[in-house]
């Protein structure tokens, strides 16, 4: 037995002494030969793991990525892409030349276009980038001026076989002298490459140029340089768009269908392979799949055995009604990675359940996608029911709500898919003063928040509620002046007395915008709060112009005739500090769509419904100060100023497109002791409460709303600014907010706003 023992023992000692040669000696035996080898001498690799050899029952890697139409090999079409993009290791640290953007601050970011050719082909989706840039604010006619170029030729259709294809562009591009090799210069493309491959070939050297491109694969994309812009069709609209189509939540938030796509399906060439294996998953109730291969000239010639009966389910079923009745939509990729679908599954809450593997998806820099479409597989496809049954409710509808506000914040119009382009680069350029994650992943979305302004969420008023935050408990009121001071009697200096006794008063600052120059301080009233006058510079805008002598978050709005008591101006701001992102206030106006004249109506009809609170006598955010000078384009402001009116419809018309909501109106007295004073001149956009209501004596006052040039003027006013907005984004509401026990029929000493009810 001992003896049995030790030489099982010698057994394992030599196995140990034959191991250490081989790992030890007998590696440096084979480095000795190796480095002793005649120079022609191959040398035999190591096995490739991937060959069919070895794994016969497996597809190999390029079929995965390719499919079995294509005969690239993903190091051949690396090469490829090598070739065409030089400069594919760009960074804006390595490609870019910040000095052109920094010589004015945060102003230098302006955007040159090349002027267009003579006869020069242009399709309609170029057009509508090229034109969304010449009305941004960030546009410049002076080359010398600009930080970012973008070329005049149409550059989105790269398909060789496409009658859009523009060629020679390599020989057109050098032509330019700003070209520099493609610094500083933004090039859009939706297509590229061709059959049968379509890979990801432009046609041109784009060198160290931006590329903003549709179906960007991630192997190719170079992070924080490129931009990846969602493929739209050239009916996609220039401005505004289609809302959502989720009008309200519902519980359950599961529609009728559970998953579904209805689409073309490629016989052979790239992307076949998806789309020919998604009939698999098709069981007719909960999961409609359909594919037809009804498409192209000779598709028949093609076609396979189960053609034919594809065809006919596939007309069984409505696209649209699909879309509108399903939880869950497949987004398959197709020829390219991206897709139309992939837009149209957001704008219809249908939550995107993405089968294109390698697709860097649009924005991806800024949007967290994850929170709003399922990204699957293309080789797991049959585990997609499974996944998506296994989406719970509240998750449901947390992802549907989700793609109704990045599709209203980034992908509703051409206008919203370059200007988020450009505000990407411009965080690039100037990554000091930039928008965070949150900023472009919450409500109202990263366009309608200036970083300029503030890079502290708790800045923001539609913030607040999610930061746990109130507003301030103090408001500055700002008096827009236009009449000169001549008398004591006069209705502003009651207003001034009447809003200095707030307890929430912290400062009153006068707009001086009359002819003549402001009177000597002297002249106006003692009051227990500082007093401010500023130059309004005899624009009709100026009231509404950032100014830097504002401490305070709540702004109240005045006209200089406006009849107010102290406890209106307090129960007022008290509302305004539970909506801070909303204006807030007393007169009230509306508008409607007028099916004869094809046009929007203005009114100020006393009813019940409202659009409209006036900024003659309102609570807002100063935020939006900022944003009615910074996002507002020149020509908007500079019609306000030209007609001296409109301004408060503006205001409305921008703060209702930030929050998708109404404004609200408080209650107000219905009838007033003391009326403006006849001889005080009345400037046409000046609003006072009492305007269309009975003076105690029973009488109509003259108003200016009377005047029909005033009321015109209004009318025009706002089908300009509905065009500009693409929509029309004021909101009717019949909600109206009032002090506690207001007009029951108990004690007046029981109640807290007393003097509201009293004539």
């Amino acid at each position: 037995m001992q003896a049995r023992k030790k030489y099982v023992l010698l057994g394992l000692c030599a196995c140990c002494w034959l191991l250490l040669f081989y790992w030890g000696g007998g590696v440096q035996v084979r480095l000795f030969k190796l480095l002793g080898r005649p120079r022609g001498e191959v040398v035999r690799p190591w096995p490739n793991w991937t060959d069919r050899a070895f794994l016969p029952g497996y597809a190999q890697l390029e079929e995965l990525q390719t499919g079995p139409g294509s005969a690239e090999s993903p190091r051949q079409r690396h090469q490829a892409w090598t070739g065409i993009y030089k400069d594919s290791r760009c960074r804006m640290e390595t490609c870019f030349d910040f000095t052109r953007c920094r010589r004015r601050g945060r102003d230098g970011f302006r955007v040159y276009v090349y002027p267009s050719e003579k006869g020069e082909r242009v399709s309609e989706s170029y057009r509508k980038i090229l034109m969304s840039i010449g009305e941004s604010r960030y546009y410049t006619t002076d080359p010398r001026e600009a930080c970012l170029f973008v070329l005049g030729i149409d550059t989105l259709d790269r398909d060789q076989l496409s009658g859009q294809f523009v060629p020679n562009l390599d020989d057109r591009i050098k032509g330019y002298p700003l070209w520099n090799e493609g610094r500083n210069h933004l090039v859009f493309n939706l297509y590229s490459g061709t059959w049968p491959n379509y890979n990801e070939d432009l046609g041109f050297n784009i060198g160290q140029a931006i590329l903003a491109k549709a179906s960007l694969n991630t192997e190719h994309f170079r992070p924080g340089f490129d931009v990846s812009i969602p493929l739209f069709s050239k009916e996609h609209p220039q401005k505004g768009g289609e809302r959502g189509w989720l009008v309200r939540n519902t519980v359950p938030p599961c529609r009728k269908y559970l998953l579904m796509f209805k689409g073309k399906r490629y016989l052979t060439g790239i992307g076949s392979d998806t789309r020919n294996a998604l009939h698999h998953i098709h069981n007719g109730k909960d999961i409609v799949s359909l594919t037809t291969c009804r498409h192209g000239k000779d598709w028949e010639k093609h076609k396979d055995a189960r053609c034919d009966h594809d065809n006919l389910e596939y007309e069984k079923f409505d696209y649209q009604e699909l879309l509108h009745n399903s939880t869950f939509c497949l987004v398959p990729r197709g020829r390219r990675l991206g897709s139309f679908r992939f837009l149209e599954s957001l704008q219809a809450a249908c939550i995107p359940v993405l089968l294109s593997n390698g697709w860097e998806l649009p924005f991806s820099d800024v949007i967290q996608w994850n929170q709003a479409v399922i990204e699957g597989d293309e080789r797991l496809l049959l585990q997609v029911p499974s996944t998506v049954r296994a989406v719970g409710n509240e998750w449901v509808l947390a992802l549907r709500q989700r793609t109704q506000m990045l599709w209203e914040a980034y992908f509703s119009s051409v206008d919203k898919i370059v200007l988020t382009t450009l505000e990407i680069i411009k965080d690039r350029v100037f990554s000091h003063i930039s928008r965070n994650k949150y900023m472009w992943n919450a409500l109202p979305g990263g366009l309608l928040v200036l970083p300029e302004y503030s890079t502290h969420l708790a800045h923001f008023p539609f913030y607040y509620l999610s930061l746990g935050v109130s507003p301030g408990q103090e408001f500055t009121a700002i008096i827009h002046a236009v009449s000169p001071l001549v008398s004591q009697s006069q209705p502003i200096m009651k207003l001034l007395q009447v809003v200095s006794k707030s307890k929430y008063c912290s400062q009153i600052i006068i707009l001086w915008n009359s002819e003549k120059p402001p009177p000597h301080r002297s002249k106006w009233p003692p009051m227990p709060v500082p007093l401010t006058v500023t130059d309004g510079r005899r624009k009709t805008s100026s009231r509404f112009l950032p100014n830097v002598a504002i401490e305070t978050e709540a702004v109240l709005s005045l006209d200089e005739d406006t009849v107010l008591l102290t406890s209106e101006v307090n129960f007022a701001f008290l509302v305004w500090r539970s909506f801070p992102e909303r204006i807030v206030g007393y007169p009230p106006r509306s508008h409607f769509w007028d099916p004869v004249k094809h046009a929007w109506g203005y009114t100020s009809k006393w009813t019940n419904e409202y659009s409209i609170v006036l900024t003659g006598a309102a609570f807002y955010h100063r935020y939006y100060h900022y944003l009615f000078s910074h996002y507002l384009p020149p020509s908007l402001r500079a019609l306000v100023d030209r007609t001296s009116n409109c301004e408060d419809i503006l205001m409305n018309f921008l703060v209702s497109s930030v929050t998708h909501l109404p404004p609200i109106k408080v209650a107000q007295r219905k009838q007033y002791k003391e009326l403006p004073s006849p001889q005080v001149r009345r400037h046409p956009s000046m609003v006072n409460l009492t305007n269309e209501l009975p003076s105690p004596q029973g009488t109509k006052m003259s108003a200016p709303w009377a005047n029909p040039e005033h009321f015109t003027q209004r009318q025009e006013c706002v089908n300009s600014f509905a065009r500009w907005f693409g929509y029309m984004p004021l909101v009717h509401s019949q909600f109206r907010l009032d002090p506690l026990l207001f007009k029951d029929q108990v004690s007046v000493l029981r109640k807290k706003y007393k003097d509201l009810e009293r004539a």
